[in-house]
């Protein structure tokens, strides 16, 4: 069913070409881009220069939503198991900005020394002060996942006389920063709690310009039958176009992101199908990962240019002696008046131009004396850049992309490949200790229960087939990438089909999971059938 993720021992079968990319790119930010943004104080108005690890930084992806959509409960099903800090609860739990990485310690990073770290990309959210580096860690987790990727817990976006509430820092504005950094966005939304406050509006505001990176969950679906989903989908829908207010329909992903069992199973087809696009969405990622770097150079670059225009023409206007004031209330009062000059003169449209009302806020705060007038062998140098650097970059770009898929996916976690044989294809608790005392095999206590399922299958030449196993396995109601774990751990000769110690054995780990315990990474002993100890290593 689900064909997940192989074998990924880098971010591609040839590292060598997303490094000459890289490369590429900080060469060309820091010889052609980088002096433009200095000259005309683009970093004031906009955002912090670029850093070496911004060009070397694994994806990432920003989990958005309000409190209790399930944001910390979707990483943990991604990692399939807990990470440092992890918090989860019906009520506004992760209170901070978390950034969920690789280490081969696990612990805990505050946000203080996070931002003084020169081998990873924070430094510039230190601009935030300590009111958020206070609510800013970043933890260090040993996951075959994050090999490939770092994932950004955010705080729950509050509601109701909770929004009133001041944060004490510029939540926005550590949104855009991430928006404009992270390879994907995930807005999630609770199928029981789909209005969107004033703070969750301000904050998918803060998102715009980045519409091809968000991706839209609608949650815990399973909680509600096939009719209401169908009205909850369409109420999503409406309130989302008068919010994200674009022509298209957003892309909408249906599921329960989480590992227990199913209320409303009725839709399991759908939530398989759905998981199945997410996922294979979230894993491509490392594998585009330089063409989305090369994606925001380009965008950088033309704001850049818009943005010097804008500062040339102010310092052109100014007077040289009398009536600096004056002017300056004019200029920022008709700032529309120069974004048309821009556009007429330059044929730059509409869409490259930062917002008029933050650019006014901004520009009150600025000497307009010291501006520079427009240079144009700086611009000349970033349109060339443009044409000839960019075209040179973007053609190295396939050789990344024509790699097999398998050999630059995820793996681990809920992304774990499992053998092609397994009808579903895609902490610690008694699954691992119990019995661990005992030399015999602990699943023999409910034997005689499984047996009599077993002979229910009609098994040929003492095993049955995955489509029959399955069958049976799928009324646990637990989610397919649970199931497919099981499935892995059972199979253990790996034949595609399940004889009566193997079924025996899934369905021990079925109701081990049931009872709300964690399941094992590998089979203890007293859990492997007397008979094939020999295949598990």
């Amino acid at each position: 069913m689900f064909s997940w993720l192989h074998r990924n021992e880098d971010r591609m079968k040839h590292p060598e070409i997303f490094e000459n990319v890289v490369e590429g790119l900080k060469k060309v930010y820091k010889t052609k881009v980088l002096p433009l943004e200095e000259t005309y104080l683009f970093h004031d108005f906009h955002s912090p220069l670029l850093d070496e690890p911004d060009f070397d930084a694994k994806p990432m992806v920003l989990l958005v939503g309000q409190y209790s959509t399930g944001k910390t409960t979707f990483i943990r099903y991604l990692l399939e198991k807990d990470f440092p800090g992890i918090r989860i609860g019906p009520e506004p739990t992760t209170d901070r900005f978390i950034a969920v990485m690789y280490g081969e310690q696990e612990g805990i990073v505050p946000g203080n020394a996070l931002v003084v770290d020169p081998k990873k990309q924070f430094r510039p959210l230190s601009k935030f002060g300590n009111a958020f580096l206070n609510r800013f860690q970043c933890s260090m987790l040993k996951s075959d996942v994050l090999k490939s990727m770092t994932i950004v817990d955010t705080p729950g976006i509050l509601s109701g006389e909770k929004q009133r509430v001041d944060r004490g820092y510029d939540f926005t504005g550590v949104l855009e920063w991430f928006a404009e950094r992270v390879d994907r966005i995930i807005l999630l939304f609770d199928a029981h709690k789909l209005d969107i406050s004033d703070e969750f509006r301000r904050s998918i505001e803060a998102l715009r310009g980045h519409d091809d990176k968000i991706r839209i969950v609608l949650n815990k679906a399973d909680m509600i039958d096939h009719q209401q989903l169908m009205r909850v989908y369409g109420a999503l829908m409406w309130s989302l176009g008068k919010v994200l207010q674009t022509p298209e329909v957003a892309r909408v992903y249906i599921g329960s992101f989480w590992d227990q069992p199913l209320k409303y199973d009725v839709n399991r087809k759908l939530f398989e199908a759905e998981e199945q696009d997410l996922f294979q969405d979230i894993q491509n990622l490392p594998r585009n990962a330089a063409l989305r770097k090369l994606n925001d150079l380009i965008k950088r670059a033309r704001l850049a240019k818009v943005h010097a225009n804008i500062i040339g023409i102010i310092r052109r206007e100014m007077p040289s002696v009398f009536g600096k004031e004056s002017k300056k209330k004019e200029l920022i009062k008709n700032l529309s008046n120069i974004y048309i000059e821009i556009q007429r003169d330059h044929q730059i449209p509409p869409g490259d131009f930062p917002d008029l009302k933050d650019m006014q806020e901004k520009l009150l705060h600025h000497d307009f004396t010291k501006f520079h007038q427009i240079k144009p062998k700086l611009l000349e140098t970033v349109d060339r850049m443009l044409a000839e650097d960019i075209a040179r970059l973007m053609s190295m770009i396939p050789h990344e992309q024509i790699q097999n898929t398998k050999d630059n996916n995820v793996t681990g976690g809920a992304f774990e490949g499992v053998a092609e044989q397994s009808p579903f294809g895609y902490g610690r608790g008694e699954g691992i200790d119990a019995g661990s005392l005992e030399p015999d095999w602990i699943v023999s206590k409910e034997r005689f229960k499984y047996d009599e399922v077993f002979d229910s299958l009609n098994p040929v030449d003492g095993k049955i087939s995955g489509a029959s196993a399955k069958a049976e396995m799928v009324k646990s109601k637990l989610p397919n990438t649970v199931l497919g774990k099981i499935w892995k751990l059972s199979d253990l000769d790996k034949d595609g089909m399940l004889d009566s110690d193997e079924f025996a054995l899934a369905m021990h780990l079925i109701s081990v999971k049931l009872q709300g315990h964690d399941l094992p990474t590998e089979l203890p002993k007293h859990l492997i059938p007397p008979g094939k100890r020999g295949f598990v290593a």
